[in-house]
This record gives C-alpha cells, sequence and structure tokens, in this order.
C-alpha cells in the first residue's frame, strides 16, 4: 500500500497534466478567496440555517471584492457547520474543511481533470451535507487516487454507473442550486483522497481538528490540480 502524502508529489510533479474542473477561469480578476472562518463578521451575523440569507452572505462577499467567482477552504477552521446537527452528531464538533469551495453560479459545468472512471455516487441528502455527489478514481504513476465533486445537481447523477469511463476533460456534472444541493449557497466542494477507506459516494468533507494530521496526509491540497493563483499550493 503506497503512502498517501506520497500523493501530494505525484499530482506536483504532473501539475501540467490536468484539464480544468470548471467551466470558468480560476486565475481570473473576477475570482477571489473567501473567508468561512469565525473572523468573517458577516457570517456571524448571518441565520446560517436559512439558505437564501446565507446565499445573500456569500454574494455580499463576493460584491465587495468585485468578484463573480469565490474561492477557498483547504483546511480552513470553519464555524459554519454549526448550522447543521450532520456534522456535530459527535462530541467534538466538526470544523475543518478537507476540500476546496468554488463558490460559482448553479449550473456552471463540472469536468474531469484527467482521464478517470467512476467510483461511486450518492446523494447525500442530509441538510448541510454533499447533497448530489460523484466521485471518479484516477492513477498517475500506479497509484490510484480519487477526486470527490459536490453539491451537484440531481440530474447530474442520471444514468451514471461505477466504472463509467471519462476522458480527460470531459464534462461529469453541473454545480446544484439549493435546496437540491444539500441546502447550500451554489458551489462546488472538489476534494483529492488518496484512499476511499471503503466508503462509497461520500467521504468525510469535514474534520475535527484532533484528525487534522490523518486527513491532511489522506486529502491532499486540492489546489495541486485546481492550479488557482489565487489559493496557496
Amino acid at each position: 500500500m503506497h503512502q498517501p502524502h506520497h500523493l501530494s508529489a505525484i499530482l506536483s510533479r504532473h501539475s501540467r497534466a490536468f484539464a480544468p474542473v470548471l467551466d470558468t477561469d480560476l486565475n481570473a480578476g473576477n475570482v477571489c478567496l473567501l473567508d468561512f472562518t469565525a473572523a468573517n463578521k458577516l457570517l456571524q451575523q448571518t441565520d446560517l440555517q436559512n439558505t437564501t440569507a446565507f446565499d445573500a452572505a456569500v454574494q455580499q462577499m463576493l460584491q465587495a471584492r468585485k468578484a463573480t467567482v469565490g474561492v477557498g477552504g483547504y483546511l480552513e477552521d470553519r464555524f459554519i457547520y454549526r448550522r447543521s446537527q450532520h456534522f456535530n452528531a459527535v462530541s467534538q464538533s466538526r470544523n475543518l474543511h478537507l476540500g476546496v469551495d468554488v463558490w460559482i453560479e448553479a449550473g456552471t459545468a463540472v469536468f474531469s481533470p484527467l482521464e478517470g472512471t467512476v467510483h461511486s455516487f450518492a446523494d447525500n441528502n442530509n441538510f448541510g451535507d454533499y447533497g448530489p455527489t460523484i466521485i471518479l478514481q484516477h492513477q498517475l504513476e500506479g497509484v490510484p487516487f480519487y477526486t470527490l465533486y459536490g453539491h451537484l445537481t440531481s440530474a447530474s447523477l442520471q444514468g451514471l454507473q461505477e466504472g463509467q469511463a471519462f476522458a480527460k476533460g470531459a464534462k461529469i456534472a453541473e454545480v446544484g442550486p439549493y435546496p437540491e444541493n444539500g441546502n447550500w449557497p451554489p458551489h462546488l466542494h472538489f476534494q483529492v483522497m488518496a484512499a476511499m477507506e471503503g466508503k462509497k459516494g461520500d467521504f468525510p468533507g469535514v474534520a475535527t481538528t484532533a484528525e487534522k494530521a490523518k486527513y491532511q496526509s489522506l486529502c491532499p491540497n486540492p489546489n495541486l490540480i485546481l492550479q488557482c493563483r489565487h489559493l496557496p499550493l
């Protein structure tokens, strides 16, 4: 079994191999970094259980930066998951975000960054969960790894089959609107996993602070694939 931390090095070596994940230029001037930590006063004052109000706050954050697309979130310590019992059913609340979020209009096309096959998919329809989710399996240097796409349209799952092949750059889905996307302001949750640990159609996108070392190794920085200049590598 390969070591998960080797995956970051492999992804770095193949930085030119990836196709864009979204039908938009994440290096453009209309893209900005968004903050979802407790330091964000606007979100502190927003009723996050009201998705319409939450969406309005995201739009306000973008407008303040003269942007139309927001990015961020990898290993960000977020308070926003308190909106959902789904993340807080355990004694220690989950707050550490393991993917990158791209806050963008519903209906935006999502593409496979590399040749791959459908590992699994599901509609994780708890309030505040991923909603429709697709997980692809890829391989580089003989090492398998996985990419997860959360908060999609319900239609994105129709006709999908496990093992179905997608070419690099092929459209796999669309960003979903709320409430069908797990009841979130429209965005894509994009995550990379070195191993699925027996899971199908779902994988933790948020961890407790105590689990940081484990998940940082298991889930390398998605920006190694996205290569967005607004995000740290």
